[in-house]
């Protein structure tokens, strides 16, 4: 199973969309948590599973929240550029690319 790094900026989109739900409610901010961790495990496991979304990239989308995890399958690791709110502008994350 590869590592997982998260590009500093996904790092903090999680925690703001993992706040948000929190503040809703604890029960549903620790849903959003253990989902979003469940879906970054299945990359680790088989990062090839999910479809390209805009090559080289992937993403596995979720089905209990409208958000997506973004990556790239590295040599080394899984690095996850975007924990991307699906209604929010598509493309933003492309700059994390360098």
């Amino acid at each position: 199973m590869k590592p997982v790094v998260l590009h500093p900026e996904a790092d903090e989109e999680y925690a703001v969309a993992a706040k948000h739900y929190a503040n809703i409610s604890r029960q549903l901010g620790g849903r959003f948590y253990d989902e979003i961790e469940r879906w970054i495990l299945e990359i680790r496991k088989s990062p090839a599973q999910f479809r390209q979304y805009e090559p080289p990239a992937r993403r596995n989308l979720g089905r209990s929240f409208p958000f997506a995890v973004v990556y790239l399958d590295e040599p080394d690791c899984v690095w996850v550029v975007a924990i991307m709110h699906l209604h929010r502008e598509p493309d933003y994350w492309k700059r994390r690319l360098g």
